[in-house]
């Protein structure tokens, strides 16, 4: 029995053996080189680039007084907060409980939802241009211009809240997919009950569903909050961080310090924080919901 149970663990860890390579070299090594390169003056040019130094906590005593960090922190909250966790979730929520009612052109509707996801991001970014950008010529100002209205120059104007709109669209899907999934994990016996004894449609909502569906919504909050805060393509090609830092989210701040600025090392202690952060966000969640996920 022993030899058996040595043998099929033996199997097993075989098995995982790729997977836990594939997970060494691209993402624990990275991660590691980046916290030593950030007590580094590694850089692409000048005397650093070709004799970098230990300088301590050099880059993180800068980057803490510098002001475009904390604006990018901020920027980078606001965008979090208005497309995943408002946006994201309150259209993939009601898009998920609108798939679960016997609605007409139902397979059209879900093809319209996840449409968005099939575009990589640069070519997602692309087509927006097209709706923002140009001028008169944008499609959003011409449909704007024919009712009377003369439109302005939305990635100018409103930059931030173009690209939360952005963002908002592209992730619906992924919002609808998860939160479907906890929607169908609900007993319907349990809904049937409610809706007997009288339940209004809105009461079995607030006081059956979300409670039911609460480590689902965590799970959702975790995975959404930490991937828009590495969201890069979609608004480099957008906006490349403009106007004036207005939408300058971290991963963009530590592209232009890194390939930009040519600072490796201080974009690689800038990538440390954001790598805390979302480790933070990560034990935040599951802590205060007090939730397995």
């Amino acid at each position: 029995m022993k030899h058996r149970r040595r043998t099929a663990a033996w199997q097993l860890n075989l098995l995982l053996f790729p997977s836990a390579l594939i997970l060494a070299l691209f993402i624990i090594y990275p991660a590691l080189y980046s916290v030593y390169m950030s007590f580094t003056n590694e850089a692409l040019v000048g005397p650093s680039a070709r004799n970098p130094s230990l300088v301590g906590f050099r880059n993180y005593l800068r980057l803490f007084g510098d002001a475009e960090f904390w604006n990018a922190l901020y920027v980078t909250l606001v965008f979090v907060v208005g497309s995943a966790i408002i946006g994201q979730f309150v259209l993939g929520l009601a898009s998920a409980l609108a798939l679960t009612r016997r609605i007409r052109f139902r397979s059209l509707f879900s093809v319209f939802i996840l449409l968005p996801n099939a575009a990589p991001e640069v070519v997602a970014g692309f087509m927006w241009i097209s709706m923002l950008a140009g001028g008169d010529n944008a499609t959003l100002s011409r449909i704007v211009m024919f009712f009377g209205i003369t439109p302005p120059d939305w990635l100018q104007v409103f930059p931030l809240w173009m690209i939360i709109i952005v963002n908002t669209w592209r992730g619906i899907a992924t919002a609808m997919i998860l939160l479907s999934a906890g929607l169908s994990t609900i007993p319907q016996d349990v809904l049937e009950a409610a809706r007997i004894d009288g339940a209004r449609p809105f009461q079995i909502f607030r006081r059956i569903t979300l409670p039911l569906m609460l480590p689902t919504i965590v799970l959702y909050m975790l995975i959404s909050a930490v991937s828009t805060i590495a969201v890069f393509g979609l608004i480099y090609t957008l906006t490349r961080g403009g106007p004036g830092g207005a939408t300058e989210l971290v991963s963009i701040y530590i592209y232009n310090q890194s390939f930009t600025a040519f600072q490796l090392g201080y974009g690689a202690a800038v990538s440390v924080i954001v790598l805390l952060i979302s480790m933070a966000i990560g034990i935040a969640y599951v802590r205060m919901m007090a939730v397995k996920v």
